[in-house]
């Protein structure tokens, strides 16, 4: 019996175990209750029992089965769910590796393409984004996106200033994580994806604008977004809603992350119109060496926004980190492979685009793709976003600065829509809780369905802020301050003072 071989295997472990055991089983109730019965001591497999819960990120409060797989009557492991170190531990690393994407990782590849004069303009943003998006999820952000409350949104008060949200687990989400660890893992989610957008319109749009723009943002796209994919009781949550009108899937943020602010940034480059002198003078990177520097951040600090996304140190979390890792660098010399036969030469830039779109692409896809679907992944981001960079881009004439559109959007809404034709049951047993009928056969509709509600919400959501902020105080800066650099012009600093 399975039990018996446990309690052998275990059992010259005792000791050993204690101290876990004790730690993840809660056997009494609040301290003072002396007149409260006391309640039995569990037995050797119900302790068992909670620590294979815990190596197998489980139900720590499941009913004991039987060799037969029914529950075994009056025989309920007595544990609740409780932050287990080794889940924590893991995901307070992931929490730092994604802070790691945005600062630095994202400002020096970023603050690498841009001109020197404008290099420190771009550090601006993304510290100044860090710092504001903190605060909105502070007040109310995180409440708004995680709690329950309808298909659409979450509550403006049940998590409002964190309240509630300490080292207990909220066992919408993880069985095994404190809920601050959890918040702030997402806290970082929240962080990167307006940051991206600034790619877009780089050089020319003024800091003040930025910070009221993505204020607004926040609230109008990412935080219903990020609810309605992500939450518990979300619109399109197919993997543990199952109510859900759409039964959709996104790991780690193909729709949330890359789709609403790869979208977002093409609006809203298009509206604040192109860089003085664009198509008139060169505009090359400052400085490839920083570029690729942060290339190599975003890749490693990538593991924790992946592998992270399974809120458990497990099996799903290894699987996303190997696809991951597959997916980005087959991306990554796909594109320079592209590159060379179009152009002759494979470029560093190229190596860092085709990483950054491997990242992109496999992203929604990770968590429930086998290996062969991430090099097929890979393939792809490599060379879809490749055309839609270096043809898409002339061939409409929009000034995206950094070519956030051509890898977020582009990448995110592929990524979106293979993800529903690649997703395997074996991979992650979580898709057979409410999608064992359509994974393999019509998962790739309600994938679509979701792309066209993304779409449509940052399209015109992005559209109507942008409109509001550039009446209210103007989006651009004034021609002379754009030609001397908004280094000088926004912070009275330069990147570089060379004597």
């Amino acid at each position: 019996m399975k039990l018996k071989s446990l309690t052998a295997k275990f059992g010259a472990r005792s000791a050993a175990l204690g101290g876990l055991a004790a730690l993840l089983v809660t056997l009494a109730g609040p301290a003072g209750a002396a007149d409260a019965p006391k309640k039995p001591e569990p037995t050797l497999e119900q302790r068992i029992a909670s620590l294979e819960a815990y190596v197998t990120n489980g139900d720590p409060a499941a009913p004991l089965k039987d060799k037969d797989g029914k529950i075994a009557e009056g025989l309920a492991t007595p544990t609740s769910a409780t932050s287990g170190p080794g889940h924590n531990a893991w995901q307070m690393a992931c929490s730092a590796l994604v802070l790691f994407m945005t600062l630095p990782g994202l400002a020096l590849f970023y603050g690498g393409l841009v001109r020197k004069k404008n290099v420190l303009s771009v550090l601006a943003q993304c510290l100044g984004i860090a710092g504001l998006v903190t605060i909105l999820w502070w007040a109310c952000g995180y409440s708004i996106a995680f709690a329950g409350g309808n298909p659409f949104m979450g509550s403006w008060t049940k998590f409002a200033f964190l309240k509630g949200v300490d080292s207990a687990p909220n066992t919408d989400y993880s069985f095994w994580v404190s809920q601050n660890v959890f918040s702030m893992y997402q806290l970082m989610f929240a962080i990167i994806t307006p940051a991206l957008i600034v790619g877009a319109v780089a050089e020319r749009m003024k800091y003040s604008a930025i910070l009221v723009f993505i204020t607004l943002w926040m609230f109008v796209v990412y935080f219903p977004l990020a609810h309605m994919v992500w939450g518990i009781d979300g619109f399109m949550n197919g993997v543990w809603n199952a109510k859900a009108t759409i039964q959709a899937i996104d790991f780690a943020g193909g729709t949330v992350v890359h789709m609403s602010s790869g979208w977002s940034a093409l609006i809203l480059c298009l509206i604040l119109g192109p860089r003085v002198g664009f198509g008139k003078e060169q505009m090359p990177p400052h400085s490839m060496v920083l570029c690729m520097v942060g290339t190599g951040m975003l890749w490693v600090g990538w593991y924790g926004f992946n592998a992270g996304s399974a809120v458990a140190a497990d099996g799903i979390a290894a699987n996303a980190f190997m696809t991951t890792t597959l997916a980005t660098a087959v991306a990554c010399f796909t594109w320079a492979v592209a590159e060379w036969v179009m152009r002759g030469k494979p470029s560093v830039l190229g190596f860092c685009s085709g990483a950054v779109a491997g990242l992109v692409v496999i992203t929604p896809a990770c968590g429930f793709v086998n290996s062969t679907g991430a090099v097929i992944i890979g393939v792809a981001a490599g060379l879809i976003p490749f055309f839609a960079v270096t043809k898409l881009k002339g061939l409409i004439g929009y000034d995206d600065a950094l070519d956030t559109f051509g890898v977020h959007a582009v990448g995110g809404t592929l990524g979106a829509l293979l993800t529903g034709f690649l997703a395997v049951l074996d991979v992650n047993a979580n898709l057979s809780t409410n999608l064992k009928a359509v994974v393999g056969s019509s998962l790739w509709i309600e994938q679509v369905k979701a792309i066209g509600l993304t779409f449509v919400l940052a399209v015109v959501g992005t559209a109507i802020l942008a409109y509001i902020v550039k009446a209210v105080i103007g989006l651009r800066p004034a021609p002379d301050e754009e030609r001397q650099g908004l280094d000088i012009v926004d912070h009275g600093e330069e990147g570089y003072n060379l004597i």
